[in-house]
């Protein structure tokens, strides 16, 4: 098994000194860049603020903490990472810029050392045929933030080597974290089956079933979600949510079943962002009062199940693509937006039949693509 003692990790943003923060962690010697050197060194202090709550908490020694900030270190070229066993990019989702700075980097490391991008839309192989040695390259998808987030994907490319899917795996492990293996398709595992949690929820509002306040009221109160799809999106940034359905969407040739929400758009253009802005589907101000849900029990059953048959339909159709195994889609969606349970498994014990004739009365109504049953469904809701 190779040794990946020293990483190279390139940008600074809250992302790439998480990941950072995991592989010092881990001891590595962890070699960390961005093109704004002071964005190293704002990162570096407040990682130094992260981990003295940590330590205030109980969850680390004084030693581990100054074990951690000496294993990183802020250098001013890419050249000093010409020793890396591992580089990491999580700059910009822009694919002409990574491609630019992985044709750089290339010229510079040896040979074996890895190269990965921790991109959450861009396609891997893609990103891979810039290379002259593309084997070496492999997707590792972090989730933010990255030292909490359980979850890693790790996505292979077509040209990268089968037995560096397994170095990863292991070496995530390592890392205390749970990785998935998925196909390289847009939004990998879960930010191709999450779509439907905020897509649904936003026809519903749009079709003006339901508030904001009660739609994530009924994913919480019935369907035992820690957040709604709307708290989710405010928390994400509404843009960020966005720009990936539209990434998606895009991706899949305007497959109807990613299609955007023209009021999440309005909601992006007029910088209504969320938490982050202030202001999202909820208000963020000072003595602000958030609005009271609908207390109709069957109105909130509806819009869960709704958004649940969804979910599990996506699901379904990502095993039956084979996007992913099973026990890596259930996995993943636990560990990566914290679902309360499984969804293949909440199909089961739905009864398949019962998802499918969900589905199949959504159809009737919309006669719209978006709500087409996924074959594998369909097979398992008739034995």
């Amino acid at each position: 098994m190779k040794s990946f003692k020293n990483v190279g990790i390139i940008g600074a943003g809250s992302m790439g000194i998480g990941i950072a923060q995991i592989a010092s962690t881990a001891d590595c010697n962890v070699l960390l860049f961005d093109q704004n050197n002071s964005a190293s060194e704002q990162a570096i202090k407040k990682l130094e603020k992260v981990l003295f709550r940590l330590i205030e908490k109980g969850k680390i020694s004084p030693i581990k903490k100054d074990s951690i900030l000496s294993n990183i270190k802020i250098v001013e070229s890419l050249e000093s990472m010409k020793d890396a066993d591992l580089v990491i990019e999580a700059i910009v989702e822009n694919s002409s810029v990574k491609k630019e700075l992985f044709s750089q980097i290339e010229s510079i490391v040896n040979n074996d050392c890895v190269l990965a991008t921790n991109t959450s839309s861009i396609s891997i192989t893609s990103l891979a045929s810039c290379l002259k040695n593309p084997i070496r390259f492999i997707g590792i998808h972090f989730f933010n933030p990255a030292p909490i987030m359980p979850l890693v994907e790790i996505i292979p490319a077509l040209q990268t080597n089968n037995n560096l899917v397994k170095e990863i795996h292991q070496l995530l492990l390592n890392w205390n974290k749970k990785p998935v293996i998925a196909k390289d398709t847009p939004g990998f595992i879960v930010n191709r089956i999450a779509r439907p949690f905020y897509s649904e929820a936003l026809r519903i509002y749009e079709e003006q079933i339901a508030d904001f306040a009660t739609i994530d009221f009924a994913m919480k109160h019935i369907g035992g979600f820690r957040m709604g799809p709307f708290e989710l999106m405010d928390f994400i940034g509404n843009d960020v949510n966005y720009a990936v359905t539209e990434s998606v969407f895009k991706a899949f040739y305007y497959d109807p079943r990613y299609k955007p929400s023209f009021t999440q758009k309005q909601y992006a253009d007029a910088g209504w962002h969320g938490k982050k802005s202030k202001k999202g589907y909820y208000d963020y101000g000072d003595d602000i009062e958030l609005d009271s849900p609908s207390n109709d029990e069957k109105l909130l059953v509806d819009i869960f199940e709704r958004i649940l048959v969804m979910l599990i339909n996506e699901a379904m159709d990502a095993l039956y693509l084979g996007i992913a195994s099973e026990q890596d889609i259930e996995l993943a969606m636990k560990k990566g937006v914290n679902y309360p349970k499984g969804l293949i498994r909440w199909g089961k014990e739905k009864s398949f039949s019962w998802v499918e004739g969900k589905i199949d009365a959504l159809y009737e109504i919309y006669h719209e693509d978006r709500y087409r049953c996924s074959p594998l469904l369909r097979t398992k809701a008739s034995f």
